[in-house]
């Protein structure tokens, strides 16, 4: 006996869709290519630098950490901006990408956090002083990167155009890397817009653009007295956390808008050591390829 289907597709339907038949495809899976060398992925290079091959991201924390790679001594690590931070670990770049191992299936990717472990195991780790000289200028220099991703990181995320009209409410695209809010970056926050006197609960802050600007160029003159003539910053032996840091600040702001580049450009010192570490940085960092 033969069973007829509920619901049949009427014959002039059918006949039209024969006209468009389905074919199902086996899902597109390219050989994956192992890498060789450490790849780091990082947001792009700044645009300013037109026909010149750089390798050095325009992002403040992604430099960061090719300073920290660059100044332990690696080299030959290949730089990639073609992933979107969606697609990084956690939705934040820098990324670092490290040849499969053996006895592991693939490569490896590891999120920021996790790069000074591998810097660690491929470098040797370092002591309790970090590399500074002793424990009074390792404290010095914690304190000074607080300086730099406080009152100098508030100075430069004020002077960030905001996004366009249409790409914010239209197409709705997000901020090539989170912003937070100024009144959290800066290292003495700013007092609420509402207080003890007034009815309402403490809300906003109080940010005057002439204080931020005052504690910017309080912290860039205080930073070329710590550095002084000395080689490294608080005439360390050699690099740490803290010259990766000013480096990347430094660089940025170099190429960044007049009032900010000015004040940097003013301290002859800070500019020439800037040029000096971002040739040894820069030597450690080729562009990514895909081998064949």
């Amino acid at each position: 006996m033969q069973h007829r289907p509920l619901l049949a597709v009427p014959q002039p339907l059918a006949t039209l869709f024969s006209y468009f038949p389905f074919k199902a495809y086996p899902p597109l899976r390219p050989p994956k290519i192992p890498i060789v060398e450490p790849s780091l992925w990082v947001h792009p290079p700044s645009p300013r630098l037109p026909g010149q091959q750089c390798v050095l991201s325009a992002d403040i924390e992604c430099l960061k950490w090719q300073a920290h790679i660059a100044l332990r001594g690696a080299r030959n690590v290949s730089v990639r901006w073609d992933v979107s931070q969606d697609g990084a670990l956690e939705g934040r770049l820098p990324n670092l990408q490290i040849p499969s191992q053996k006895g592991l299936d693939g490569d490896l990717l590891l999120a920021a956090q996790d790069i000074p472990t591998w810097i660690d195991e491929k470098f040797g780790a370092l002591d309790d002083l970090e590399g500074y000289k002793d424990v009074e200028s390792r404290d010095e220099g914690h304190a000074w990167i607080a300086l730099l991703e406080g009152d100098v990181h508030a100075a430069f995320a004020l002077a960030q155009p905001p996004p366009s009209f249409f790409c914010h409410t239209v197409l709705q695209l997000p901020p090539s890397t989170a912003q937070r809010p100024i009144e959290t970056i800066l290292t003495t926050p700013p007092a609420p817009l509402s207080g003890f006197s007034s009815f309402l609960p403490p809300y906003g802050a109080r940010l005057s653009p002439n204080a931020i600007a005052s504690r910017y160029r309080d912290a860039v003159s205080a930073l070329s007295e710590c550095l002084g003539k000395h080689e490294w910053f608080l005439g360390s032996p050699g690099p740490t956390a803290l010259d990766a840091a000013a480096f990347a600040y430094l660089h940025v702001l170099l190429h960044a808008e007049d009032d900010l580049r000015i004040e940097i450009a003013r301290r002859a010192n800070l500019v020439y050591w800037e040029r000096r570490v971002h040739e040894r940085v820069s030597a450690a960092f080729v562009p990514y390829t895909v081998s064949k």
